[in-house]
């Protein structure tokens, strides 16, 4: 069944593994974007922002379902996280409303599960509030730790492994998914005939029950980059403060683009990031099919054909 699919964040890490996802599919996508794009068949790119009140009515124009991915995971400030989740939340949220869209697949964060923690976490949960409250026809997604080809946020692990050390945030466990997984369920849900989904929220991740330890994770990673062993690389279990000491480093050099932030170190030192399984979509609905330890040395050899490693 080929539907017309409104999509933000296209251009992004997950929003272009679903981009091409939904064009393989025989789909036909319009996606905002901020700057100028390659031509795709059956792709329309709209010029703008969510900001841009008149941008996203032209989005969202004729759509049978909208894929909100777009967000800010790293900002300056609480300001900039509220603008760039909830707030522009709200902004595709007004445009489906005046356009008489109903259908909307909603991408979150695990961290909203803990708003007090993080201002980005905080954000992130208050831009649900503002989907539950909208009238259409949502199903949320919360997504764990995501990884995959193209991205960046995890590049540094990769990096430190291949060097033969990793730091770690102290003690605890997180869930991952590889992005393919992750866009092959929106674009389940998108088709979804009997709706079962509405007004559900998703946790999903890998199918690694209990999700993975940190040192476990690491030396996963550490053997996607061809360290052989049981101990690929050598783990630091970092403390709070000396990461908390490494945002502030990270300010002074890179300023506004620091990748380390107080903010991130909130939620990264928090000991539970699994998922829950009474939040897990039903297996007949979705199910993961990458297995992490082949995502990871695909992601691995991604990089290093880009140069990256």
């Amino acid at each position: 069944m080929s539907l017309r699919i409104a999509m933000t964040g296209a251009t992004g890490f997950v929003g272009a593994e679903t981009l091409h996802q939904a064009l393989a599919a025989g789909h036909h996508v319009s996606a905002i974007t901020r700057r100028a794009q390659p031509p795709r068949a059956h792709l329309k790119w709209v010029p703008g922002a969510l900001e841009d009140r008149a941008a996203l009515n032209t989005l969202v124009r004729d759509a049978d379902v909208v894929i909100h991915i777009a967000g800010v995971v790293n900002a300056p400030d609480r300001d900039g996280f509220e603008t760039g989740n909830a707030r522009g939340t709200m902004a595709v949220v007004d445009a489906m409303r005046q356009r008489g869209v109903k259908r909307l697949i909603h991408v979150s964060s695990l961290s909203a599960r803990e708003p007090g923690l993080s201002d980005y976490g905080w954000s992130k949960e208050l831009a649900e509030r503002h989907v539950k409250a909208s009238g259409l026809d949502w199903t949320i997604i919360r997504p764990p730790a995501i990884y995959g080809p193209g991205d960046r946020e995890m590049l540094e692990l990769f990096r430190m492994a291949k060097r033969g050390f990793m730091l770690m945030p102290p003690g605890g466990r997180l869930s991952v998914i590889e992005v393919s997984d992750l866009a092959r369920l929106f674009l389940t849900l998108a088709v979804e005939k009997d709706m079962k989904s509405l007004t559900h929220v998703y946790e999903v991740d890998d199918g690694t029950p209990g999700g993975w330890d940190h040192m476990d994770f690491a030396q996963a990673i550490g053997r996607a980059v061809g360290r052989p062993g049981e101990r690929a690389v050598r783990t630091f279990a970092t403390p709070a403060w000396l990461l908390g000491m490494g945002a502030r480093l990270d300010r002074l050099v890179r300023g506004r683009n620091a990748r380390l932030t107080p903010d991130r170190v909130s939620y990264f030192c928090h000991p539970d990031w699994v998922v829950k399984k009474r939040k897990q979509p039903p297996r007949k609905l979705w199910a993961p099919r990458v297995p992490t330890e082949e995502g990871l040395r695909a992601t691995a050899e991604a990089y290093r054909a880009k140069g990256w490693l």
